[in-house]
């Protein structure tokens, strides 16, 4: 097997390992419990899970979705979370071979974890917002594409662009209409994108947002979680910025 192909199949298991770290975090950090120590048990009677119920998406097919004690279902999120991450990673061994994948991959699991709690609780924590926007530095001092200043520009537009919007309509409708974190993680997207990939991750996540009111009938008032759009919308622009068909977008 040639080391191009490896690329994504390695980064596509890793991607599920993370996918299944990311989806009990989006179940129990906005429930203020810690996912981060102590072991992995079951939701509904709280045993401990042995190593063979923690293989991604294998365990639960085995399984049938249900525990294997009490029989209560394992959170479907569990399996879509795990999918969405070894996807993640698919598309980035396979689009960029080599450290530029492997730094998408990363950037396209921050992401979905970001997203994934967006989705569960309308929050996006802080340290994670913060960590995107370390790598994406990280990554622009290490070399990568864009440039560092294009990220700077990029990290300062897209956080005062939708801090911005989030005041005027604060101030004209007398509540508030967009959170804090929505402007910081587009900030920290920006890191990662550079300026020039900031306008387009918007018009995907818009466009995202109205097909899913669309599709579930939402009414006006209804809320939407924007950070879960951007996340989708960002990584999306980073696999066009890759893309070996066309070249990509330039970065510069």
């Amino acid at each position: 097997m040639s080391e191009v192909a490896l690329w994504p199949i390695a980064l596509g298991v890793l991607g599920a390992v993370f996918g299944s770290f990311i989806a009990t975090l989006a179940i129990r950090w906005p429930q203020g419990r810690s996912s981060l120590s102590g072991r992995s048990e079951c939701d509904g009677c709280g045993r401990t899970l042995t190593a063979h119920e923690l293989v991604p998406l294998l365990s639960f097919a085995a399984l049938r979705g249900r525990c294997a004690t009490c029989g209560a279902r394992i959170a479907p999120s569990h399996v879509i979370t795990e999918t969405l991450g070894a996807l993640v990673g698919i598309a980035a061994g396979l689009i960029a071979p080599g450290i530029d994948g492997v730094a998408g991959a990363v950037f396209g699991w921050m992401l979905l974890a970001l997203g994934a709690i967006d989705f569960a609780a309308f929050w996006l924590p802080n340290p994670l917002t913060l960590t995107l926007a370390m790598l994406g530095l990280a990554s622009g001092l290490a070399g990568l594409a864009p440039s560092l200043t294009n990220r700077a520009i990029g990290g300062v537009l897209g956080f005062g662009s939708l801090w911005l919007i989030a005041a005027a309509y604060k101030r004209l409708r007398g509540r508030i209409g967009l959170g804090g974190g929505d402007a910081k993680l587009f900030g920290a997207i920006g890191l990662w994108l550079g300026w020039r990939g900031l306008a387009p991750t918007l018009l995907i996540a818009a466009l995202l947002g109205l097909a899913v009111a669309i599709a579930t009938r939402k009414a006006m008032g209804d809320r939407l979680p924007l950070g879960t759009l951007l996340a989708a919308g960002g990584f999306a622009m980073w696999l066009a910025y890759h893309w070996p068909v066309t070249g990509g977008v330039r970065w510069t």
